[in-house]
């Protein structure tokens, strides 16, 4: 079901019948309030996890971006931070990052849940995304996201708040969960890409995010999982080393990573380190089989959790936490 506007390969037909339609090629952002589910169905279009989920909102700190390649076209999704009202230094610099790569890229996806009214951060968004339309006329697709969590009718009044909320070049409804649409989505946010000899990455490339970067995000989604809502905003995640070990079997090769994760009081240590260190060896099983299925090997993962005092307000320790 979908509402679209006039995308740059409509129409297409000049010449004869056989003649190819031109190859798309470009990149496309995912923009939303914090929790909208951005990940999830960036996840879900490149049918592979390239971004990290978690059930509490704000857990995107970098833009990361995930490759659907196709016969017609490659689409490169940015996944961004969810926009706020920023409270620390941190919030700020989300934000800044949000609204930095909203003016470069070629397609915008404004992703609204279905399960959700729309509220007060969807229409700060929606303003900020009209100013984007008018000033530099990139085209926005209004995404219905989690669909499997209602029903018709109230799908239906959720497609027709999206309609009123602003004008868009489309409106799609999908669920990244059991992949209704998820095609479609990906097909209506091709179809505004602009033409391209060919693809921008190499075939079978699914992410150009740094190793170490993936690694870090895959310990922060397990160490979010279960803890309290203060946390998510209060804990970083830093790859200090990754060496492979000396001495081992030929063809089985073991790689040691030591990780730091930081949280801002003592308080939060302990939650992440649970009873006699429960939690934390939790968090390192789990992490642990995450980094072996993305690195194809097996891994002795070393965690170890810090205290970085008001790390969100500091901005020299912001930038040594690569913020």
């Amino acid at each position: 079901m979908t509402e679209s506007g006039t995308g740059p390969t409509e129409g297409y037909a000049a010449g004869s019948p056989s003649e190819e339609k031109p190859y798309l090629a470009g990149f496309a952002c995912l923009v939303g309030r914090p929790n909208a589910g951005k990940s999830t169905l960036t996840n879900a279009m490149v049918g592979h996890k390239v971004a990290i989920t978690s059930s509490k909102p704000q857990t995107t700190r970098h833009t990361i971006r995930g490759i659907v390649t196709n016969e017609r076209a490659q689409l490169v999704l940015v996944d961004t931070p969810g926009l706020h009202k920023p409270r620390t230094l941190l919030g700020e610099r989300l934000n800044d990052v949000v609204r930095e790569t909203l003016l470069e890229v070629d397609v915008i996806g404004f992703c609204l849940p279905a399960d959700q009214k729309i509220g007060p951060g969807d229409g700060f968004i929606a303003r900020e995304l009209k100013e984007i339309q008018q000033g530099k006329r990139r085209p926005v697709v209004a995404i219905a996201t989690k669909t499997d969590r209602v029903d018709r009718q109230r799908l239906a009044e959720h497609l027709i708040s999206i309609d009123q909320l602003g004008s868009w070049d489309a409106i799609v409804p999908c669920s990244a969960v059991d992949g209704s649409q998820v095609g479609e989505v990906t097909e209506v946010l091709s179809s505004y890409l602009p033409t391209s000899p060919g693809p921008l990455y190499p075939e079978g490339v699914l992410t150009d995010e740094p190793q170490m970067v993936m690694i870090a995000e895959l310990v922060r989604e397990a160490a979010l999982e279960g803890v309290r809502d203060e946390l998510p905003h209060s804990l970083a995640v830093v790859v200090d080393e990754m060496v492979q070990r000396e001495g081992r079997p030929a063809g089985k090769p073991l790689l040691d990573v030591r990780v730091n994760v930081f949280v801002e009081r003592s308080s939060q240590k302990a939650i992440i380190i649970g009873r006699g260190g429960s939690r934390l060896r939790e968090v390192g099983t789990n992490a642990r089989q995450g980094i072996e299925e993305l690195l194809g090997q097996k891994v002795y993962l070393d965690l170890h959790v810090k205290i970085a005092k008001d790390w969100q307000r500091d901005p020299k320790q912001l930038q040594r936490l690569g913020f």
